[in-house]
């Protein structure tokens, strides 16, 4: 029996019926940076076999197979011509443990294994590594490359990077209670590894997040702050709150953003609001609540009253951003400013964030920290805000970076090198784990569904999948986002080596519509990291 095999790079996807390239060349990282590549082979057997994976090296390197997942909507009717794939297929993108009996060795098919090297605490110097796939009958195929580790530490990501954290999906997928202690602990291995992954914002439900939910629907209550009417005021308490902040900065998580106070689509509502009152638990607010209303803005500014000191009590004040709603267009512009100016006072010295593609919002003084669809950038770059984030979902589709599961891995990984290009003080993406259709009308099985229905390309809703015993099970995608932040580092600390006005020399013209692809990008960081070495 014979096989075919190469070393590709983590930007490569590896589909069935298609020869991989490019080859693999040296791989190279700083100390704690994330770097992933993968083994590609096609066994030329007759029937289906299993082989094992072995790796020599001095490097710690953990391996997984990576899976087939259905994409029945893969992408757009409007999109570019820079899709891998445009029909409904098994695409890769599923990181799993392999069996204990191996990997798959499908007939005719090409397949491939993910291999992450772990760079935490090594010395710096070139180590090589083997990988193996065994069979009954002996080694079937092996294939080296060299990785070099330099000598200098990976800095922390120095901006906000927040993937939507939906908690109400946990709960409804794993069959646990909200608040629960299981539930508790699904949160905390799916925060965890989001914050490994240099997802350092972690979206935090004071309320059940508005967000994309029908109108006059309601996902299912995951609000951690209590409330309880007293005559003409409330009764606030934060005891969920705590632990949830707590539990996120235990794993690494160094900003918290705060969920929307308004309903999306133009604050014209307010979200779903639990309390007690004569000792009844029962909805409050909700979509028959005018958003601007005197009843509502009033409950709201006792409530931003009795968080502040929250706040300032777990020491994360500075590190604390607000939402007002998310994606209002112009004709919104009358029930935003209204729901705007009734909290304005209450949270002025704070961080107040949105997702927009209308520059109106920021000159009219409604938005401080513009979040821009990147296909919309232009509108912000000339007298660009002081803090001017991006974002991107389902409606970036053509031209611009994004993470559908059909699109080339160097069309996510480039992100990193952009955000730094444009000083971007941040990047939001909608889904880290959104695990229903369209606007919930229903929950999906994220093994089988990966498009919210057919709504949205597949990839756009999550980045992990709800692996068994209550832990996340990855995704090439989020590793690939992984990367991306981990190029920005890496131009960061070149940055404090050469100064930015070099660092943008290596950089050039690449734009959020004209950007290099899997060889060019690199090419880019091989430059990056020869001027790191040659200035450490």
């Amino acid at each position: 029996m014979s096989i075919s095999s190469r070393l590709v790079t983590s930007m490569c996807k590896v589909f069935p019926t298609r020869e991989p390239g490019p080859v693999l060349g040296e791989l190279c990282a700083l100390r704690g940076e994330s770097l992933s590549f993968q083994l590609a082979y096609r066994w030329e057997g007759p029937y289906r076999a299993w082989g094992k994976v072995e790796v020599e090296s001095k490097l710690p390197v953990r391996v997984r197979e990576v899976g087939l997942v259905p994409c029945e909507y893969p992408c757009h009717p409007w999109h570019d011509e820079g899709y891998l794939a445009t029909e409904p297929g098994l695409y890769p993108d599923l990181l799993r443990e392999p069996k204990r009996f191996g990997i798959p060795l499908v007939a005719g098919q090409w397949r491939s294994v993910w291999l992450d090297v772990k760079t935490e605490g090594i010395t710096a110097g070139k180590y090589p590594v083997t990988v193996r796939i065994v069979g009954e009958e002996g080694v079937l195929c092996e294939e080296s490359a060299p990785v070099e580790i330099l000598d200098m530490e990976l800095p922390k990501l120095p901006i906000p990077h927040t993937e939507w954290f939906h908690s109400d999906c946990l709960a409804d997928y794993y069959g646990a209670e909200v608040f629960s202690e299981r539930w508790w602990e699904i949160v905390g291995n799916f925060v965890e590894t989001a914050a490994e992954h240099r997802c350092n914002m972690l979206l935090t439900p004071v309320f059940t997040p508005p967000l994309d939910t029908a109108v006059g629907g309601q996902r299912r209550t995951v609000q951690l702050v209590d409330v309880e009417v007293m005559g003409e005021g409330y009764r606030f308490g934060f005891e969920n709150f705590r632990r949830w902040v707590k539990l996120a900065l235990d794993r690494g998580i160094e900003y918290i953003e705060i969920s929307h106070l308004f309903s999306q689509w133009g604050a014209k509502a307010a979200p779903k609001v639990m309390g007690t009152e004569e000792g009844e638990y029962r909805q409050l607010f909700g979509w028959d609540t005018d958003g601007g209303g005197e009843e509502y803005t009033g409950f709201l500014r006792q409530f931003l009253r009795a968080l502040k000191p929250v706040l300032e009590d777990l020491g994360i004040s500075g590190r604390t951003y607000f939402h007002i709603s998310d994606e209002p267009s112009l004709e919104h512009m009358d029930s935003y400013k209204r729901a705007f100016e009734g909290v304005k006072e209450e949270l002025a010295g704070y961080n107040m964030m949105d997702a927009l593609s209308e520059r109106t919002y920021y000159d009219m003084g409604l938005v401080q920290q513009p979040v821009c669809a990147i296909d919309h950038l232009e509108k912000f770059l000339a007298g660009q805000p002081e803090k001017l984030w991006g974002y991107y979902c389902t409606g970036q589709a053509v031209d611009v970076p994004n993470r559908f599961i059909v699109q080339p891995g160097s069309r996510t990984r480039i992100l990193g090198a952009l955000l730094y290009k444009y000083e971007l003080a941040g990047f939001l993406q909608w889904g880290y784990n959104f695990y229903n259709s369209q606007v919930s009308l229903y929950q999906i099985d994220p093994y089988r569904v990966t498009d919210a229905g057919g709504a949205f390309p597949s990839g756009d809703p999550f980045l992990v999948y709800p692996g068994p015993e209550g832990r996340p099970e990855e995704s090439q995608r989020l590793l690939l986002m992984d990367e991306a932040m981990c190029d920005y580092c890496a131009l960061y600390a070149l940055e404090g080596l050469v100064g930015r006005e070099r660092v943008m020399e290596l950089v050039g013209e690449m734009t959020f519509k004209s950007y290099p692809d899997e060889a060019g990008l690199l090419e880019f960081r091989r430059r990056v990291n020869e001027e790191i070495k040659a200035n450490i």
